[in-house]
């Protein structure tokens, strides 16, 4: 399944940027999957081999308006090859393209407590200056890390919390 959603999220993606909508494809296909992902009645319906493809063609044109016509073909290939369940990994996948395309790098920086604005967008501009890539930067506080930070880069994570330390420490003691 892993494979087939490259294909699709690659086609996709091919296709928006061929036709300059890429943007417009990438918000669509976002806001589909949540859709699907928030209505557990919309999703059994499209994911389910009990309604014929035409039923979910024609419930499709009655939920989704005003989509980009690449964007609706895209979703009748997937119905009428009953390959809409991997529509969330498609959506992964597309989004990684689209990152790598437009060098975005997703940062996460999670703490203990409340950061300052400004040391969290000066780690985040200098973070964007080593790797060459614009960043998208977010900031969230977790008490269970009790102190230090949890740095995630792109699928590079910096862990300096208390926690992790005490949890090494702890593992130590044990084996001596």
């Amino acid at each position: 399944m892993e494979e087939i959603a490259k294909v699709y999220a690659r086609s996709l993606f091919e296709v928006a940027v061929e036709q300059d909508k890429l943007d417009v494809v990438k918000e669509q296909l976002g806001q589909f999957a949540d859709a699907l992902a928030g209505n557990r009645e919309v999703a059994v319906f499209f994911f389910s081999p009990y309604f014929s493809a035409q039923e979910k063609k024609d419930g499709l044109h009655r939920a989704v308006e005003g989509a980009e016509p690449i964007f609706l073909n895209f979703l009748e290939a997937l119905i009428e090859r009953h390959r809409t369940p991997v529509i969330y990994r498609i959506r992964t996948d597309f989004d990684l393209l689209y990152d790598k395309t437009n060098k975005l790098l997703p940062v996460q920086l999670t703490s203990a407590v409340e950061l300052d604005p400004e040391l969290v967008e000066s780690l985040g501009r200098r973070i964007g200056e080593q790797t060459g890539n614009e960043i998208e930067l977010s900031s969230n506080v977790d008490p269970e890390i009790l102190g230090g930070i949890v740095l995630r880069v792109g699928n590079f994570i910096l862990d300096a919390s208390i926690k992790t330390r005490l949890e090494q420490l702890r593992r130590e003691v044990a084996q001596a």
